[in-house]
């Protein structure tokens, strides 16, 4: 059979070295089975989070809840969240190579795998790398020959939660984004302006001072 047959493996995970954004790189293996030597392979890697595949105890009920409801329907609801699709050129080898895939950490708390991770801070997170692709290589008349990576092809991998909190951490002080519409940021801003507040954490914890205060009294005492 003059076809490489590609095998895959997750080895490790570390903090993404020189990264203009919060990412991981995880360590891939690949290992060839017959036919030529490879010239390069075009690999896409799509990364999902396997949330059935472990425990919850010590995790953020209210998180879990917003994304997969209530515990009695965990068994329908619980379905894999898609992380990230990953392009990689992977360079020539002949039996065995390594290379890293980097992946992005988001902190769009709007995104689900963001959500989950803030709610599920302890243990590890079941990972599934789904591969596809092309491999080039040499056939049997030492020409350029292509072949496509099998749909079968993938490998799993348990991701310590606190990596990911470690990554996003070290980026802007560890703080979260929230997507906002032109009009919410305009009255956000107008609000830190009239109060006189230095900065948005600030502005966010007033309104929340704010609404909690009104909520004790029973009714509204402040205008924003």
């Amino acid at each position: 059979m003059d076809v490489p047959d590609l095998d895959f493996s997750v080895t490790g995970a570390r903090a993404a070295a020189d990264s203009a954004v919060p990412a991981l790189a995880f360590r891939l293996a690949l290992r060839r089975t017959g036919g030529g030597a490879v010239r390069s392979v075009s690999l896409t890697t799509d990364v999902r989070i396997d949330v059935a595949r472990r425990g919850y105890d010590g995790a953020d009920p209210l998180v879990l809840a917003r994304l997969f409801g209530q515990p009695e329907q965990w068994a329908t609801s619980m379905r894999p969240l898609t992380w990230a699709r990953v392009t990689t050129v992977v360079p020539a080898f002949d039996e065995r190579t390594e290379t890293d895939l980097q992946v992005p950490c988001s902190r769009d708390m709007e995104l689900a795998v963001t959500s989950y991770f803030h709610g599920v801070r302890e243990g590890e997170v079941p990972l599934d790398f789904l591969f596809s692709g092309t491999v080039f290589h040499d056939g049997p008349d030492g020409r350029l020959r292509t072949a496509q990576i099998s749909w079968s092809k993938d490998a799993a991998f348990r991701l310590p939660a606190g990596l990911w909190q470690e990554v996003t951490g070290r980026y802007d002080g560890g703080t979260s984004w929230l997507p906002l519409s032109p009009g919410t940021y305009g009255e956000l801003t107008a609000h830190r302006d009239r109060h006189a507040l230095t900065g948005w954490d600030e502005t966010v914890a007033d309104l929340l001072s704010r609404t909690s205060t009104t909520t004790a009294g029973g009714s509204s005492t402040w205008t924003p």
